[in-house]
């Protein structure tokens, strides 16, 4: 129930129309509504889980909600653009200390032979989340107007604030919180992702997101460095040396954005080139979701039988397997079809987000498994947010011939791109299958 106040965030998209002209705003800048959100959970969600392990995952899970509720709230109440802007940045701050120990809090309930499970658990409860944002978002801006998707994760979040006390809490870790390297990393995580956004604005200057981008990549070095030397960084760099553990992060983030393509570009093809409604449009949309929570608990079997590595191997196929075929859509492809690779897809990122958050969780130690899933969470952050960028270029790359030339161009770099560097990644076999 408190992790899926974030994933209801998908609402928002629809009502963006309604709060643009609410607050008399142009087009261009609404996208910061996203973008502060975006930018503070992304770049906290590391610190958070390691307050988390140190001062106890139900305390910051508590934390969390209650400032997410205050934060919706305000957000809905806003009178003017920029105080609306720092209720969302204020949000985005709630989302990074609850979500962050969510996945922590779902496996502390069951012993570690249960661990997938639980953790598919937790994956289609976000899965279900995000299926019913959309629809959800549109009745709402219907009934009661764009305030009504802010308002209506109020209460979700303050019965699960109420419902927390059921939850385990453990006592306080005595190890020290490395506050250096948590400012060093959110500046970190911050202007990359600020590059990222801001690479895809046509009149922002280029050297703006390639300066941000170097000094992002300034601080990860100094960051390096303090962790070297201190005795509990926040996460430890070493982990990312072994090609076992860094391949599927990596992997994550590319299949994250890969399938972002839907989100982003699917909604234009089904109501602009198959004169779909929106409402039909929305649904088509949510069979990915719906494929997703098949997924999960799926994945949680499959991983008891084959292992985590080849069932995440599987997911990141699947994905891409169930992107190609859409980069030979046309007016003329049969809705049925869609409905098939939408839901493969989905099925694919369900397969793939339960067992990679699996292999994370298990890598490191069990008093981190705060940061265990902030970083599976993490990582598809990032796979979304550079997404828009890349496939916002790739379409304009061939939009020329119309948008569906730019829709097929698009999805034909990401899925082929995602299944070559599947295939490249074999080169570590130890990375899919270790035996």
């Amino acid at each position: 129930m408190g992790a899926s106040v974030a994933p209801l965030d998908i609402a928002v998209n629809v009502a963006l129309p309604a709060i643009t002209a609410h607050f008399e705003l142009a087009l261009g800048d609404v996208q910061w509504l996203v973008i502060c959100y975006v930018l503070v959970y992304g770049s906290l969600m590391l610190a958070c889980g390691k307050l988390g392990d140190l001062f106890g995952h139900r305390l910051i899970f508590r934390f969390g909600l209650a400032l997410s509720a205050v934060a919706c709230a305000a957000c809905a109440a806003a009178p003017d653009w920029p105080l609306f802007l720092l209720a969302r940045a204020a949000q985005g701050v709630g989302t990074a200390l609850a979500l962050s120990c969510t996945p922590a809090l779902a496996t502390s309930l069951f012993p570690e032979s249960a661990r997938t499970k639980a953790l598919a658990g937790f994956g289609m409860a976000m899965s279900l989340a995000a299926a019913v944002g959309p629809a959800l978002g549109g009745l709402l801006v219907e009934l009661w107007g764009w305030p009504a998707v802010y308002w209506i994760r109020v209460p979700i979040a303050l019965a699960a604030l109420a419902l927390s006390g059921l939850l385990p809490s453990p006592k306080p870790d005595s190890r020290p919180f490395d506050a250096l390297g948590a400012v060093l990393l959110a500046a970190c995580m911050s202007s990359l992702l600020l590059s990222l956004v801001l690479s895809q604005r046509p009149q922002v200057p280029a050297t703006l997101p390639a300066g941000l981008l170097a000094m992002s990549l300034l601080v990860l070095w100094a960051y390096l460095r303090r962790a070297r030397r201190v005795a509990e960084p926040i996460i430890r760099p070493a982990l990312f040396a072994d090609a076992a553990f860094a391949v599927p992060n990596v992997m994550n983030v590319l299949a994250s954005l890969a399938g972002f393509s839907i989100l982003l570009l699917t909604p234009y093809y089904l109501v602009n080139v198959l004169g779909l409604s929106a409402l039909a449009g929305g649904l088509m949309l949510a069979l990915a979701f719906a494929g997703s929570l098949a997924g999960a608990p799926l994945s949680a079997w499959l991983v008891a039988r084959i292992g985590q590595r080849p069932t995440a191997f599987a997911g990141v196929a699947l994905v891409g397997l169930g992107l190609l075929p859409l980069a030979l859509a046309d007016a003329a492809t049969p809705i049925a079809l869609l409905a098939v690779f939408l839901v493969v897809e989905g099925i694919g990122q369900g397969l793939l987000t339960v067992a990679y958050t699996d292999i994370v969780t298990a890598t490191l130690s069990v008093r981190d498994r705060g940061v265990a899933g902030s970083l599976a969470l993490l990582t598809r952050t990032l796979g979304i947010v550079s997404g828009a960028s890349v496939l916002s270029a790739l379409h304009a790359q061939a939009a020329a011939g119309g948008f569906l030339a730019g829709y097929r161009f698009a999805f034909l770099v990401a899925a082929g791109g995602l299944l070559a560097a599947l295939a490249v990644s074999c080169l570590w076999r130890r990375a899919w299958f270790p035996r």
